[in-house]
């Protein structure tokens, strides 16, 4: 399927591993020119250098720690100088620590709160009035399973991302006229650098190996398995192009059937 990103101005965040590093390669392989971020340069530009090595496309890396406005603000002016426009924003940032309710006080939730809403707001609002313009984009917002399924020992992610969603309904309702969707992916188990680390963890609470651990995680899933980056990736593309037009304002998982609701 031919997903017309060819030349769409793509900006993806904490993108120089895990997930955002995933989507980027898969909108690049689509054709898109695609600008990543993080706050580690030296990684970052050694993301974009393997991307390019393997679809041949354009890699903009621009260092930018999106807790902090003021980046967020020197990020957009560079992307709007450079090409003039930007047709899909996926904003992600990594995973607060894991714990449960007892290990954590107000001020780390406060934190987790500026690392994963605070920053995708403010993503959108840079960004938001170019698309306005040009009548036309694409908002992806990276949340977890736990936005319609609260984790037991991942109580600042349950948190922290279900105000995500709450802003990507709106931006969906409120900026739907100019042509421009707003939807959120919510993963479940997928094997990133932070499930190995989860993984590791139950392991030695468990006294147990890493892989039985792991095997643990995976039969919690109906598919019996960990779902992959590129599994992910491939559903924010598709999201992300013209192809996905009338889906607007929806959360959807990615997790193998994990999530047990109806709603």
């Amino acid at each position: 399927m031919d997903l017309q990103l060819t030349h769409k101005i793509a900006v993806i965040t904490a993108a120089s591993k895990g997930l955002g590093k995933a989507v980027a390669l898969e909108l690049s392989k689509e054709g898109a020119i695609c600008v990543i971020c993080s706050r580690d340069s030296n990684l970052l530009q050694h993301t974009a250098n393997e991307i390019m090595s393997q679809t041949g496309n354009k890699v903009m890396p621009l260092p930018c720690d999106v807790t902090n406005a003021d980046e967020i603000n020197k990020l957009k002016d560079e992307v709007l100088t450079r090409y003039n426009t930007v047709d899909i924003l996926f904003t992600n940032a990594g995973g607060p620590p894991a714990g449960s309710i007892k290990d954590f006080s107000a001020e780390d939730y406060q934190k987790a709160i500026e690392l994963n809403l605070i920053s995708a707001i403010n993503l959108i609002h840079a960004f938001l009035p170019a698309m306005q313009k040009q009548q036309y984009g694409r908002i992806i917002a990276s949340t977890s399973i736990t936005v319609k399924q609260p984790l037991d020992n991942l109580v600042l992610s349950n948190v922290s991302r279900i105000g995500v969603v709450a802003f990507i309904k709106s931006i969906a309702n409120q900026y739907g006229t100019y042509n421009i969707t707003a939807n959120s992916v919510a993963p479940g188990y997928i094997l990133t650098d932070r499930l190995k680390h989860l993984i590791q963890l139950k392991a030695q609470q468990e006294n147990t190996t890493y892989e039985e651990a792991l095997s643990s995680f995976a039969a919690e899933i109906p598919l019996q398995r960990i779902g992959t980056p590129e599994e992910f990736a491939a559903l924010v593309a598709f999201l992300a192009s013209p192809k996905a037009g009338y889906i607007n304002g929806q959360t959807i998982l990615i997790d193998g059937g994990m999530y047990k609701g109806l709603f």
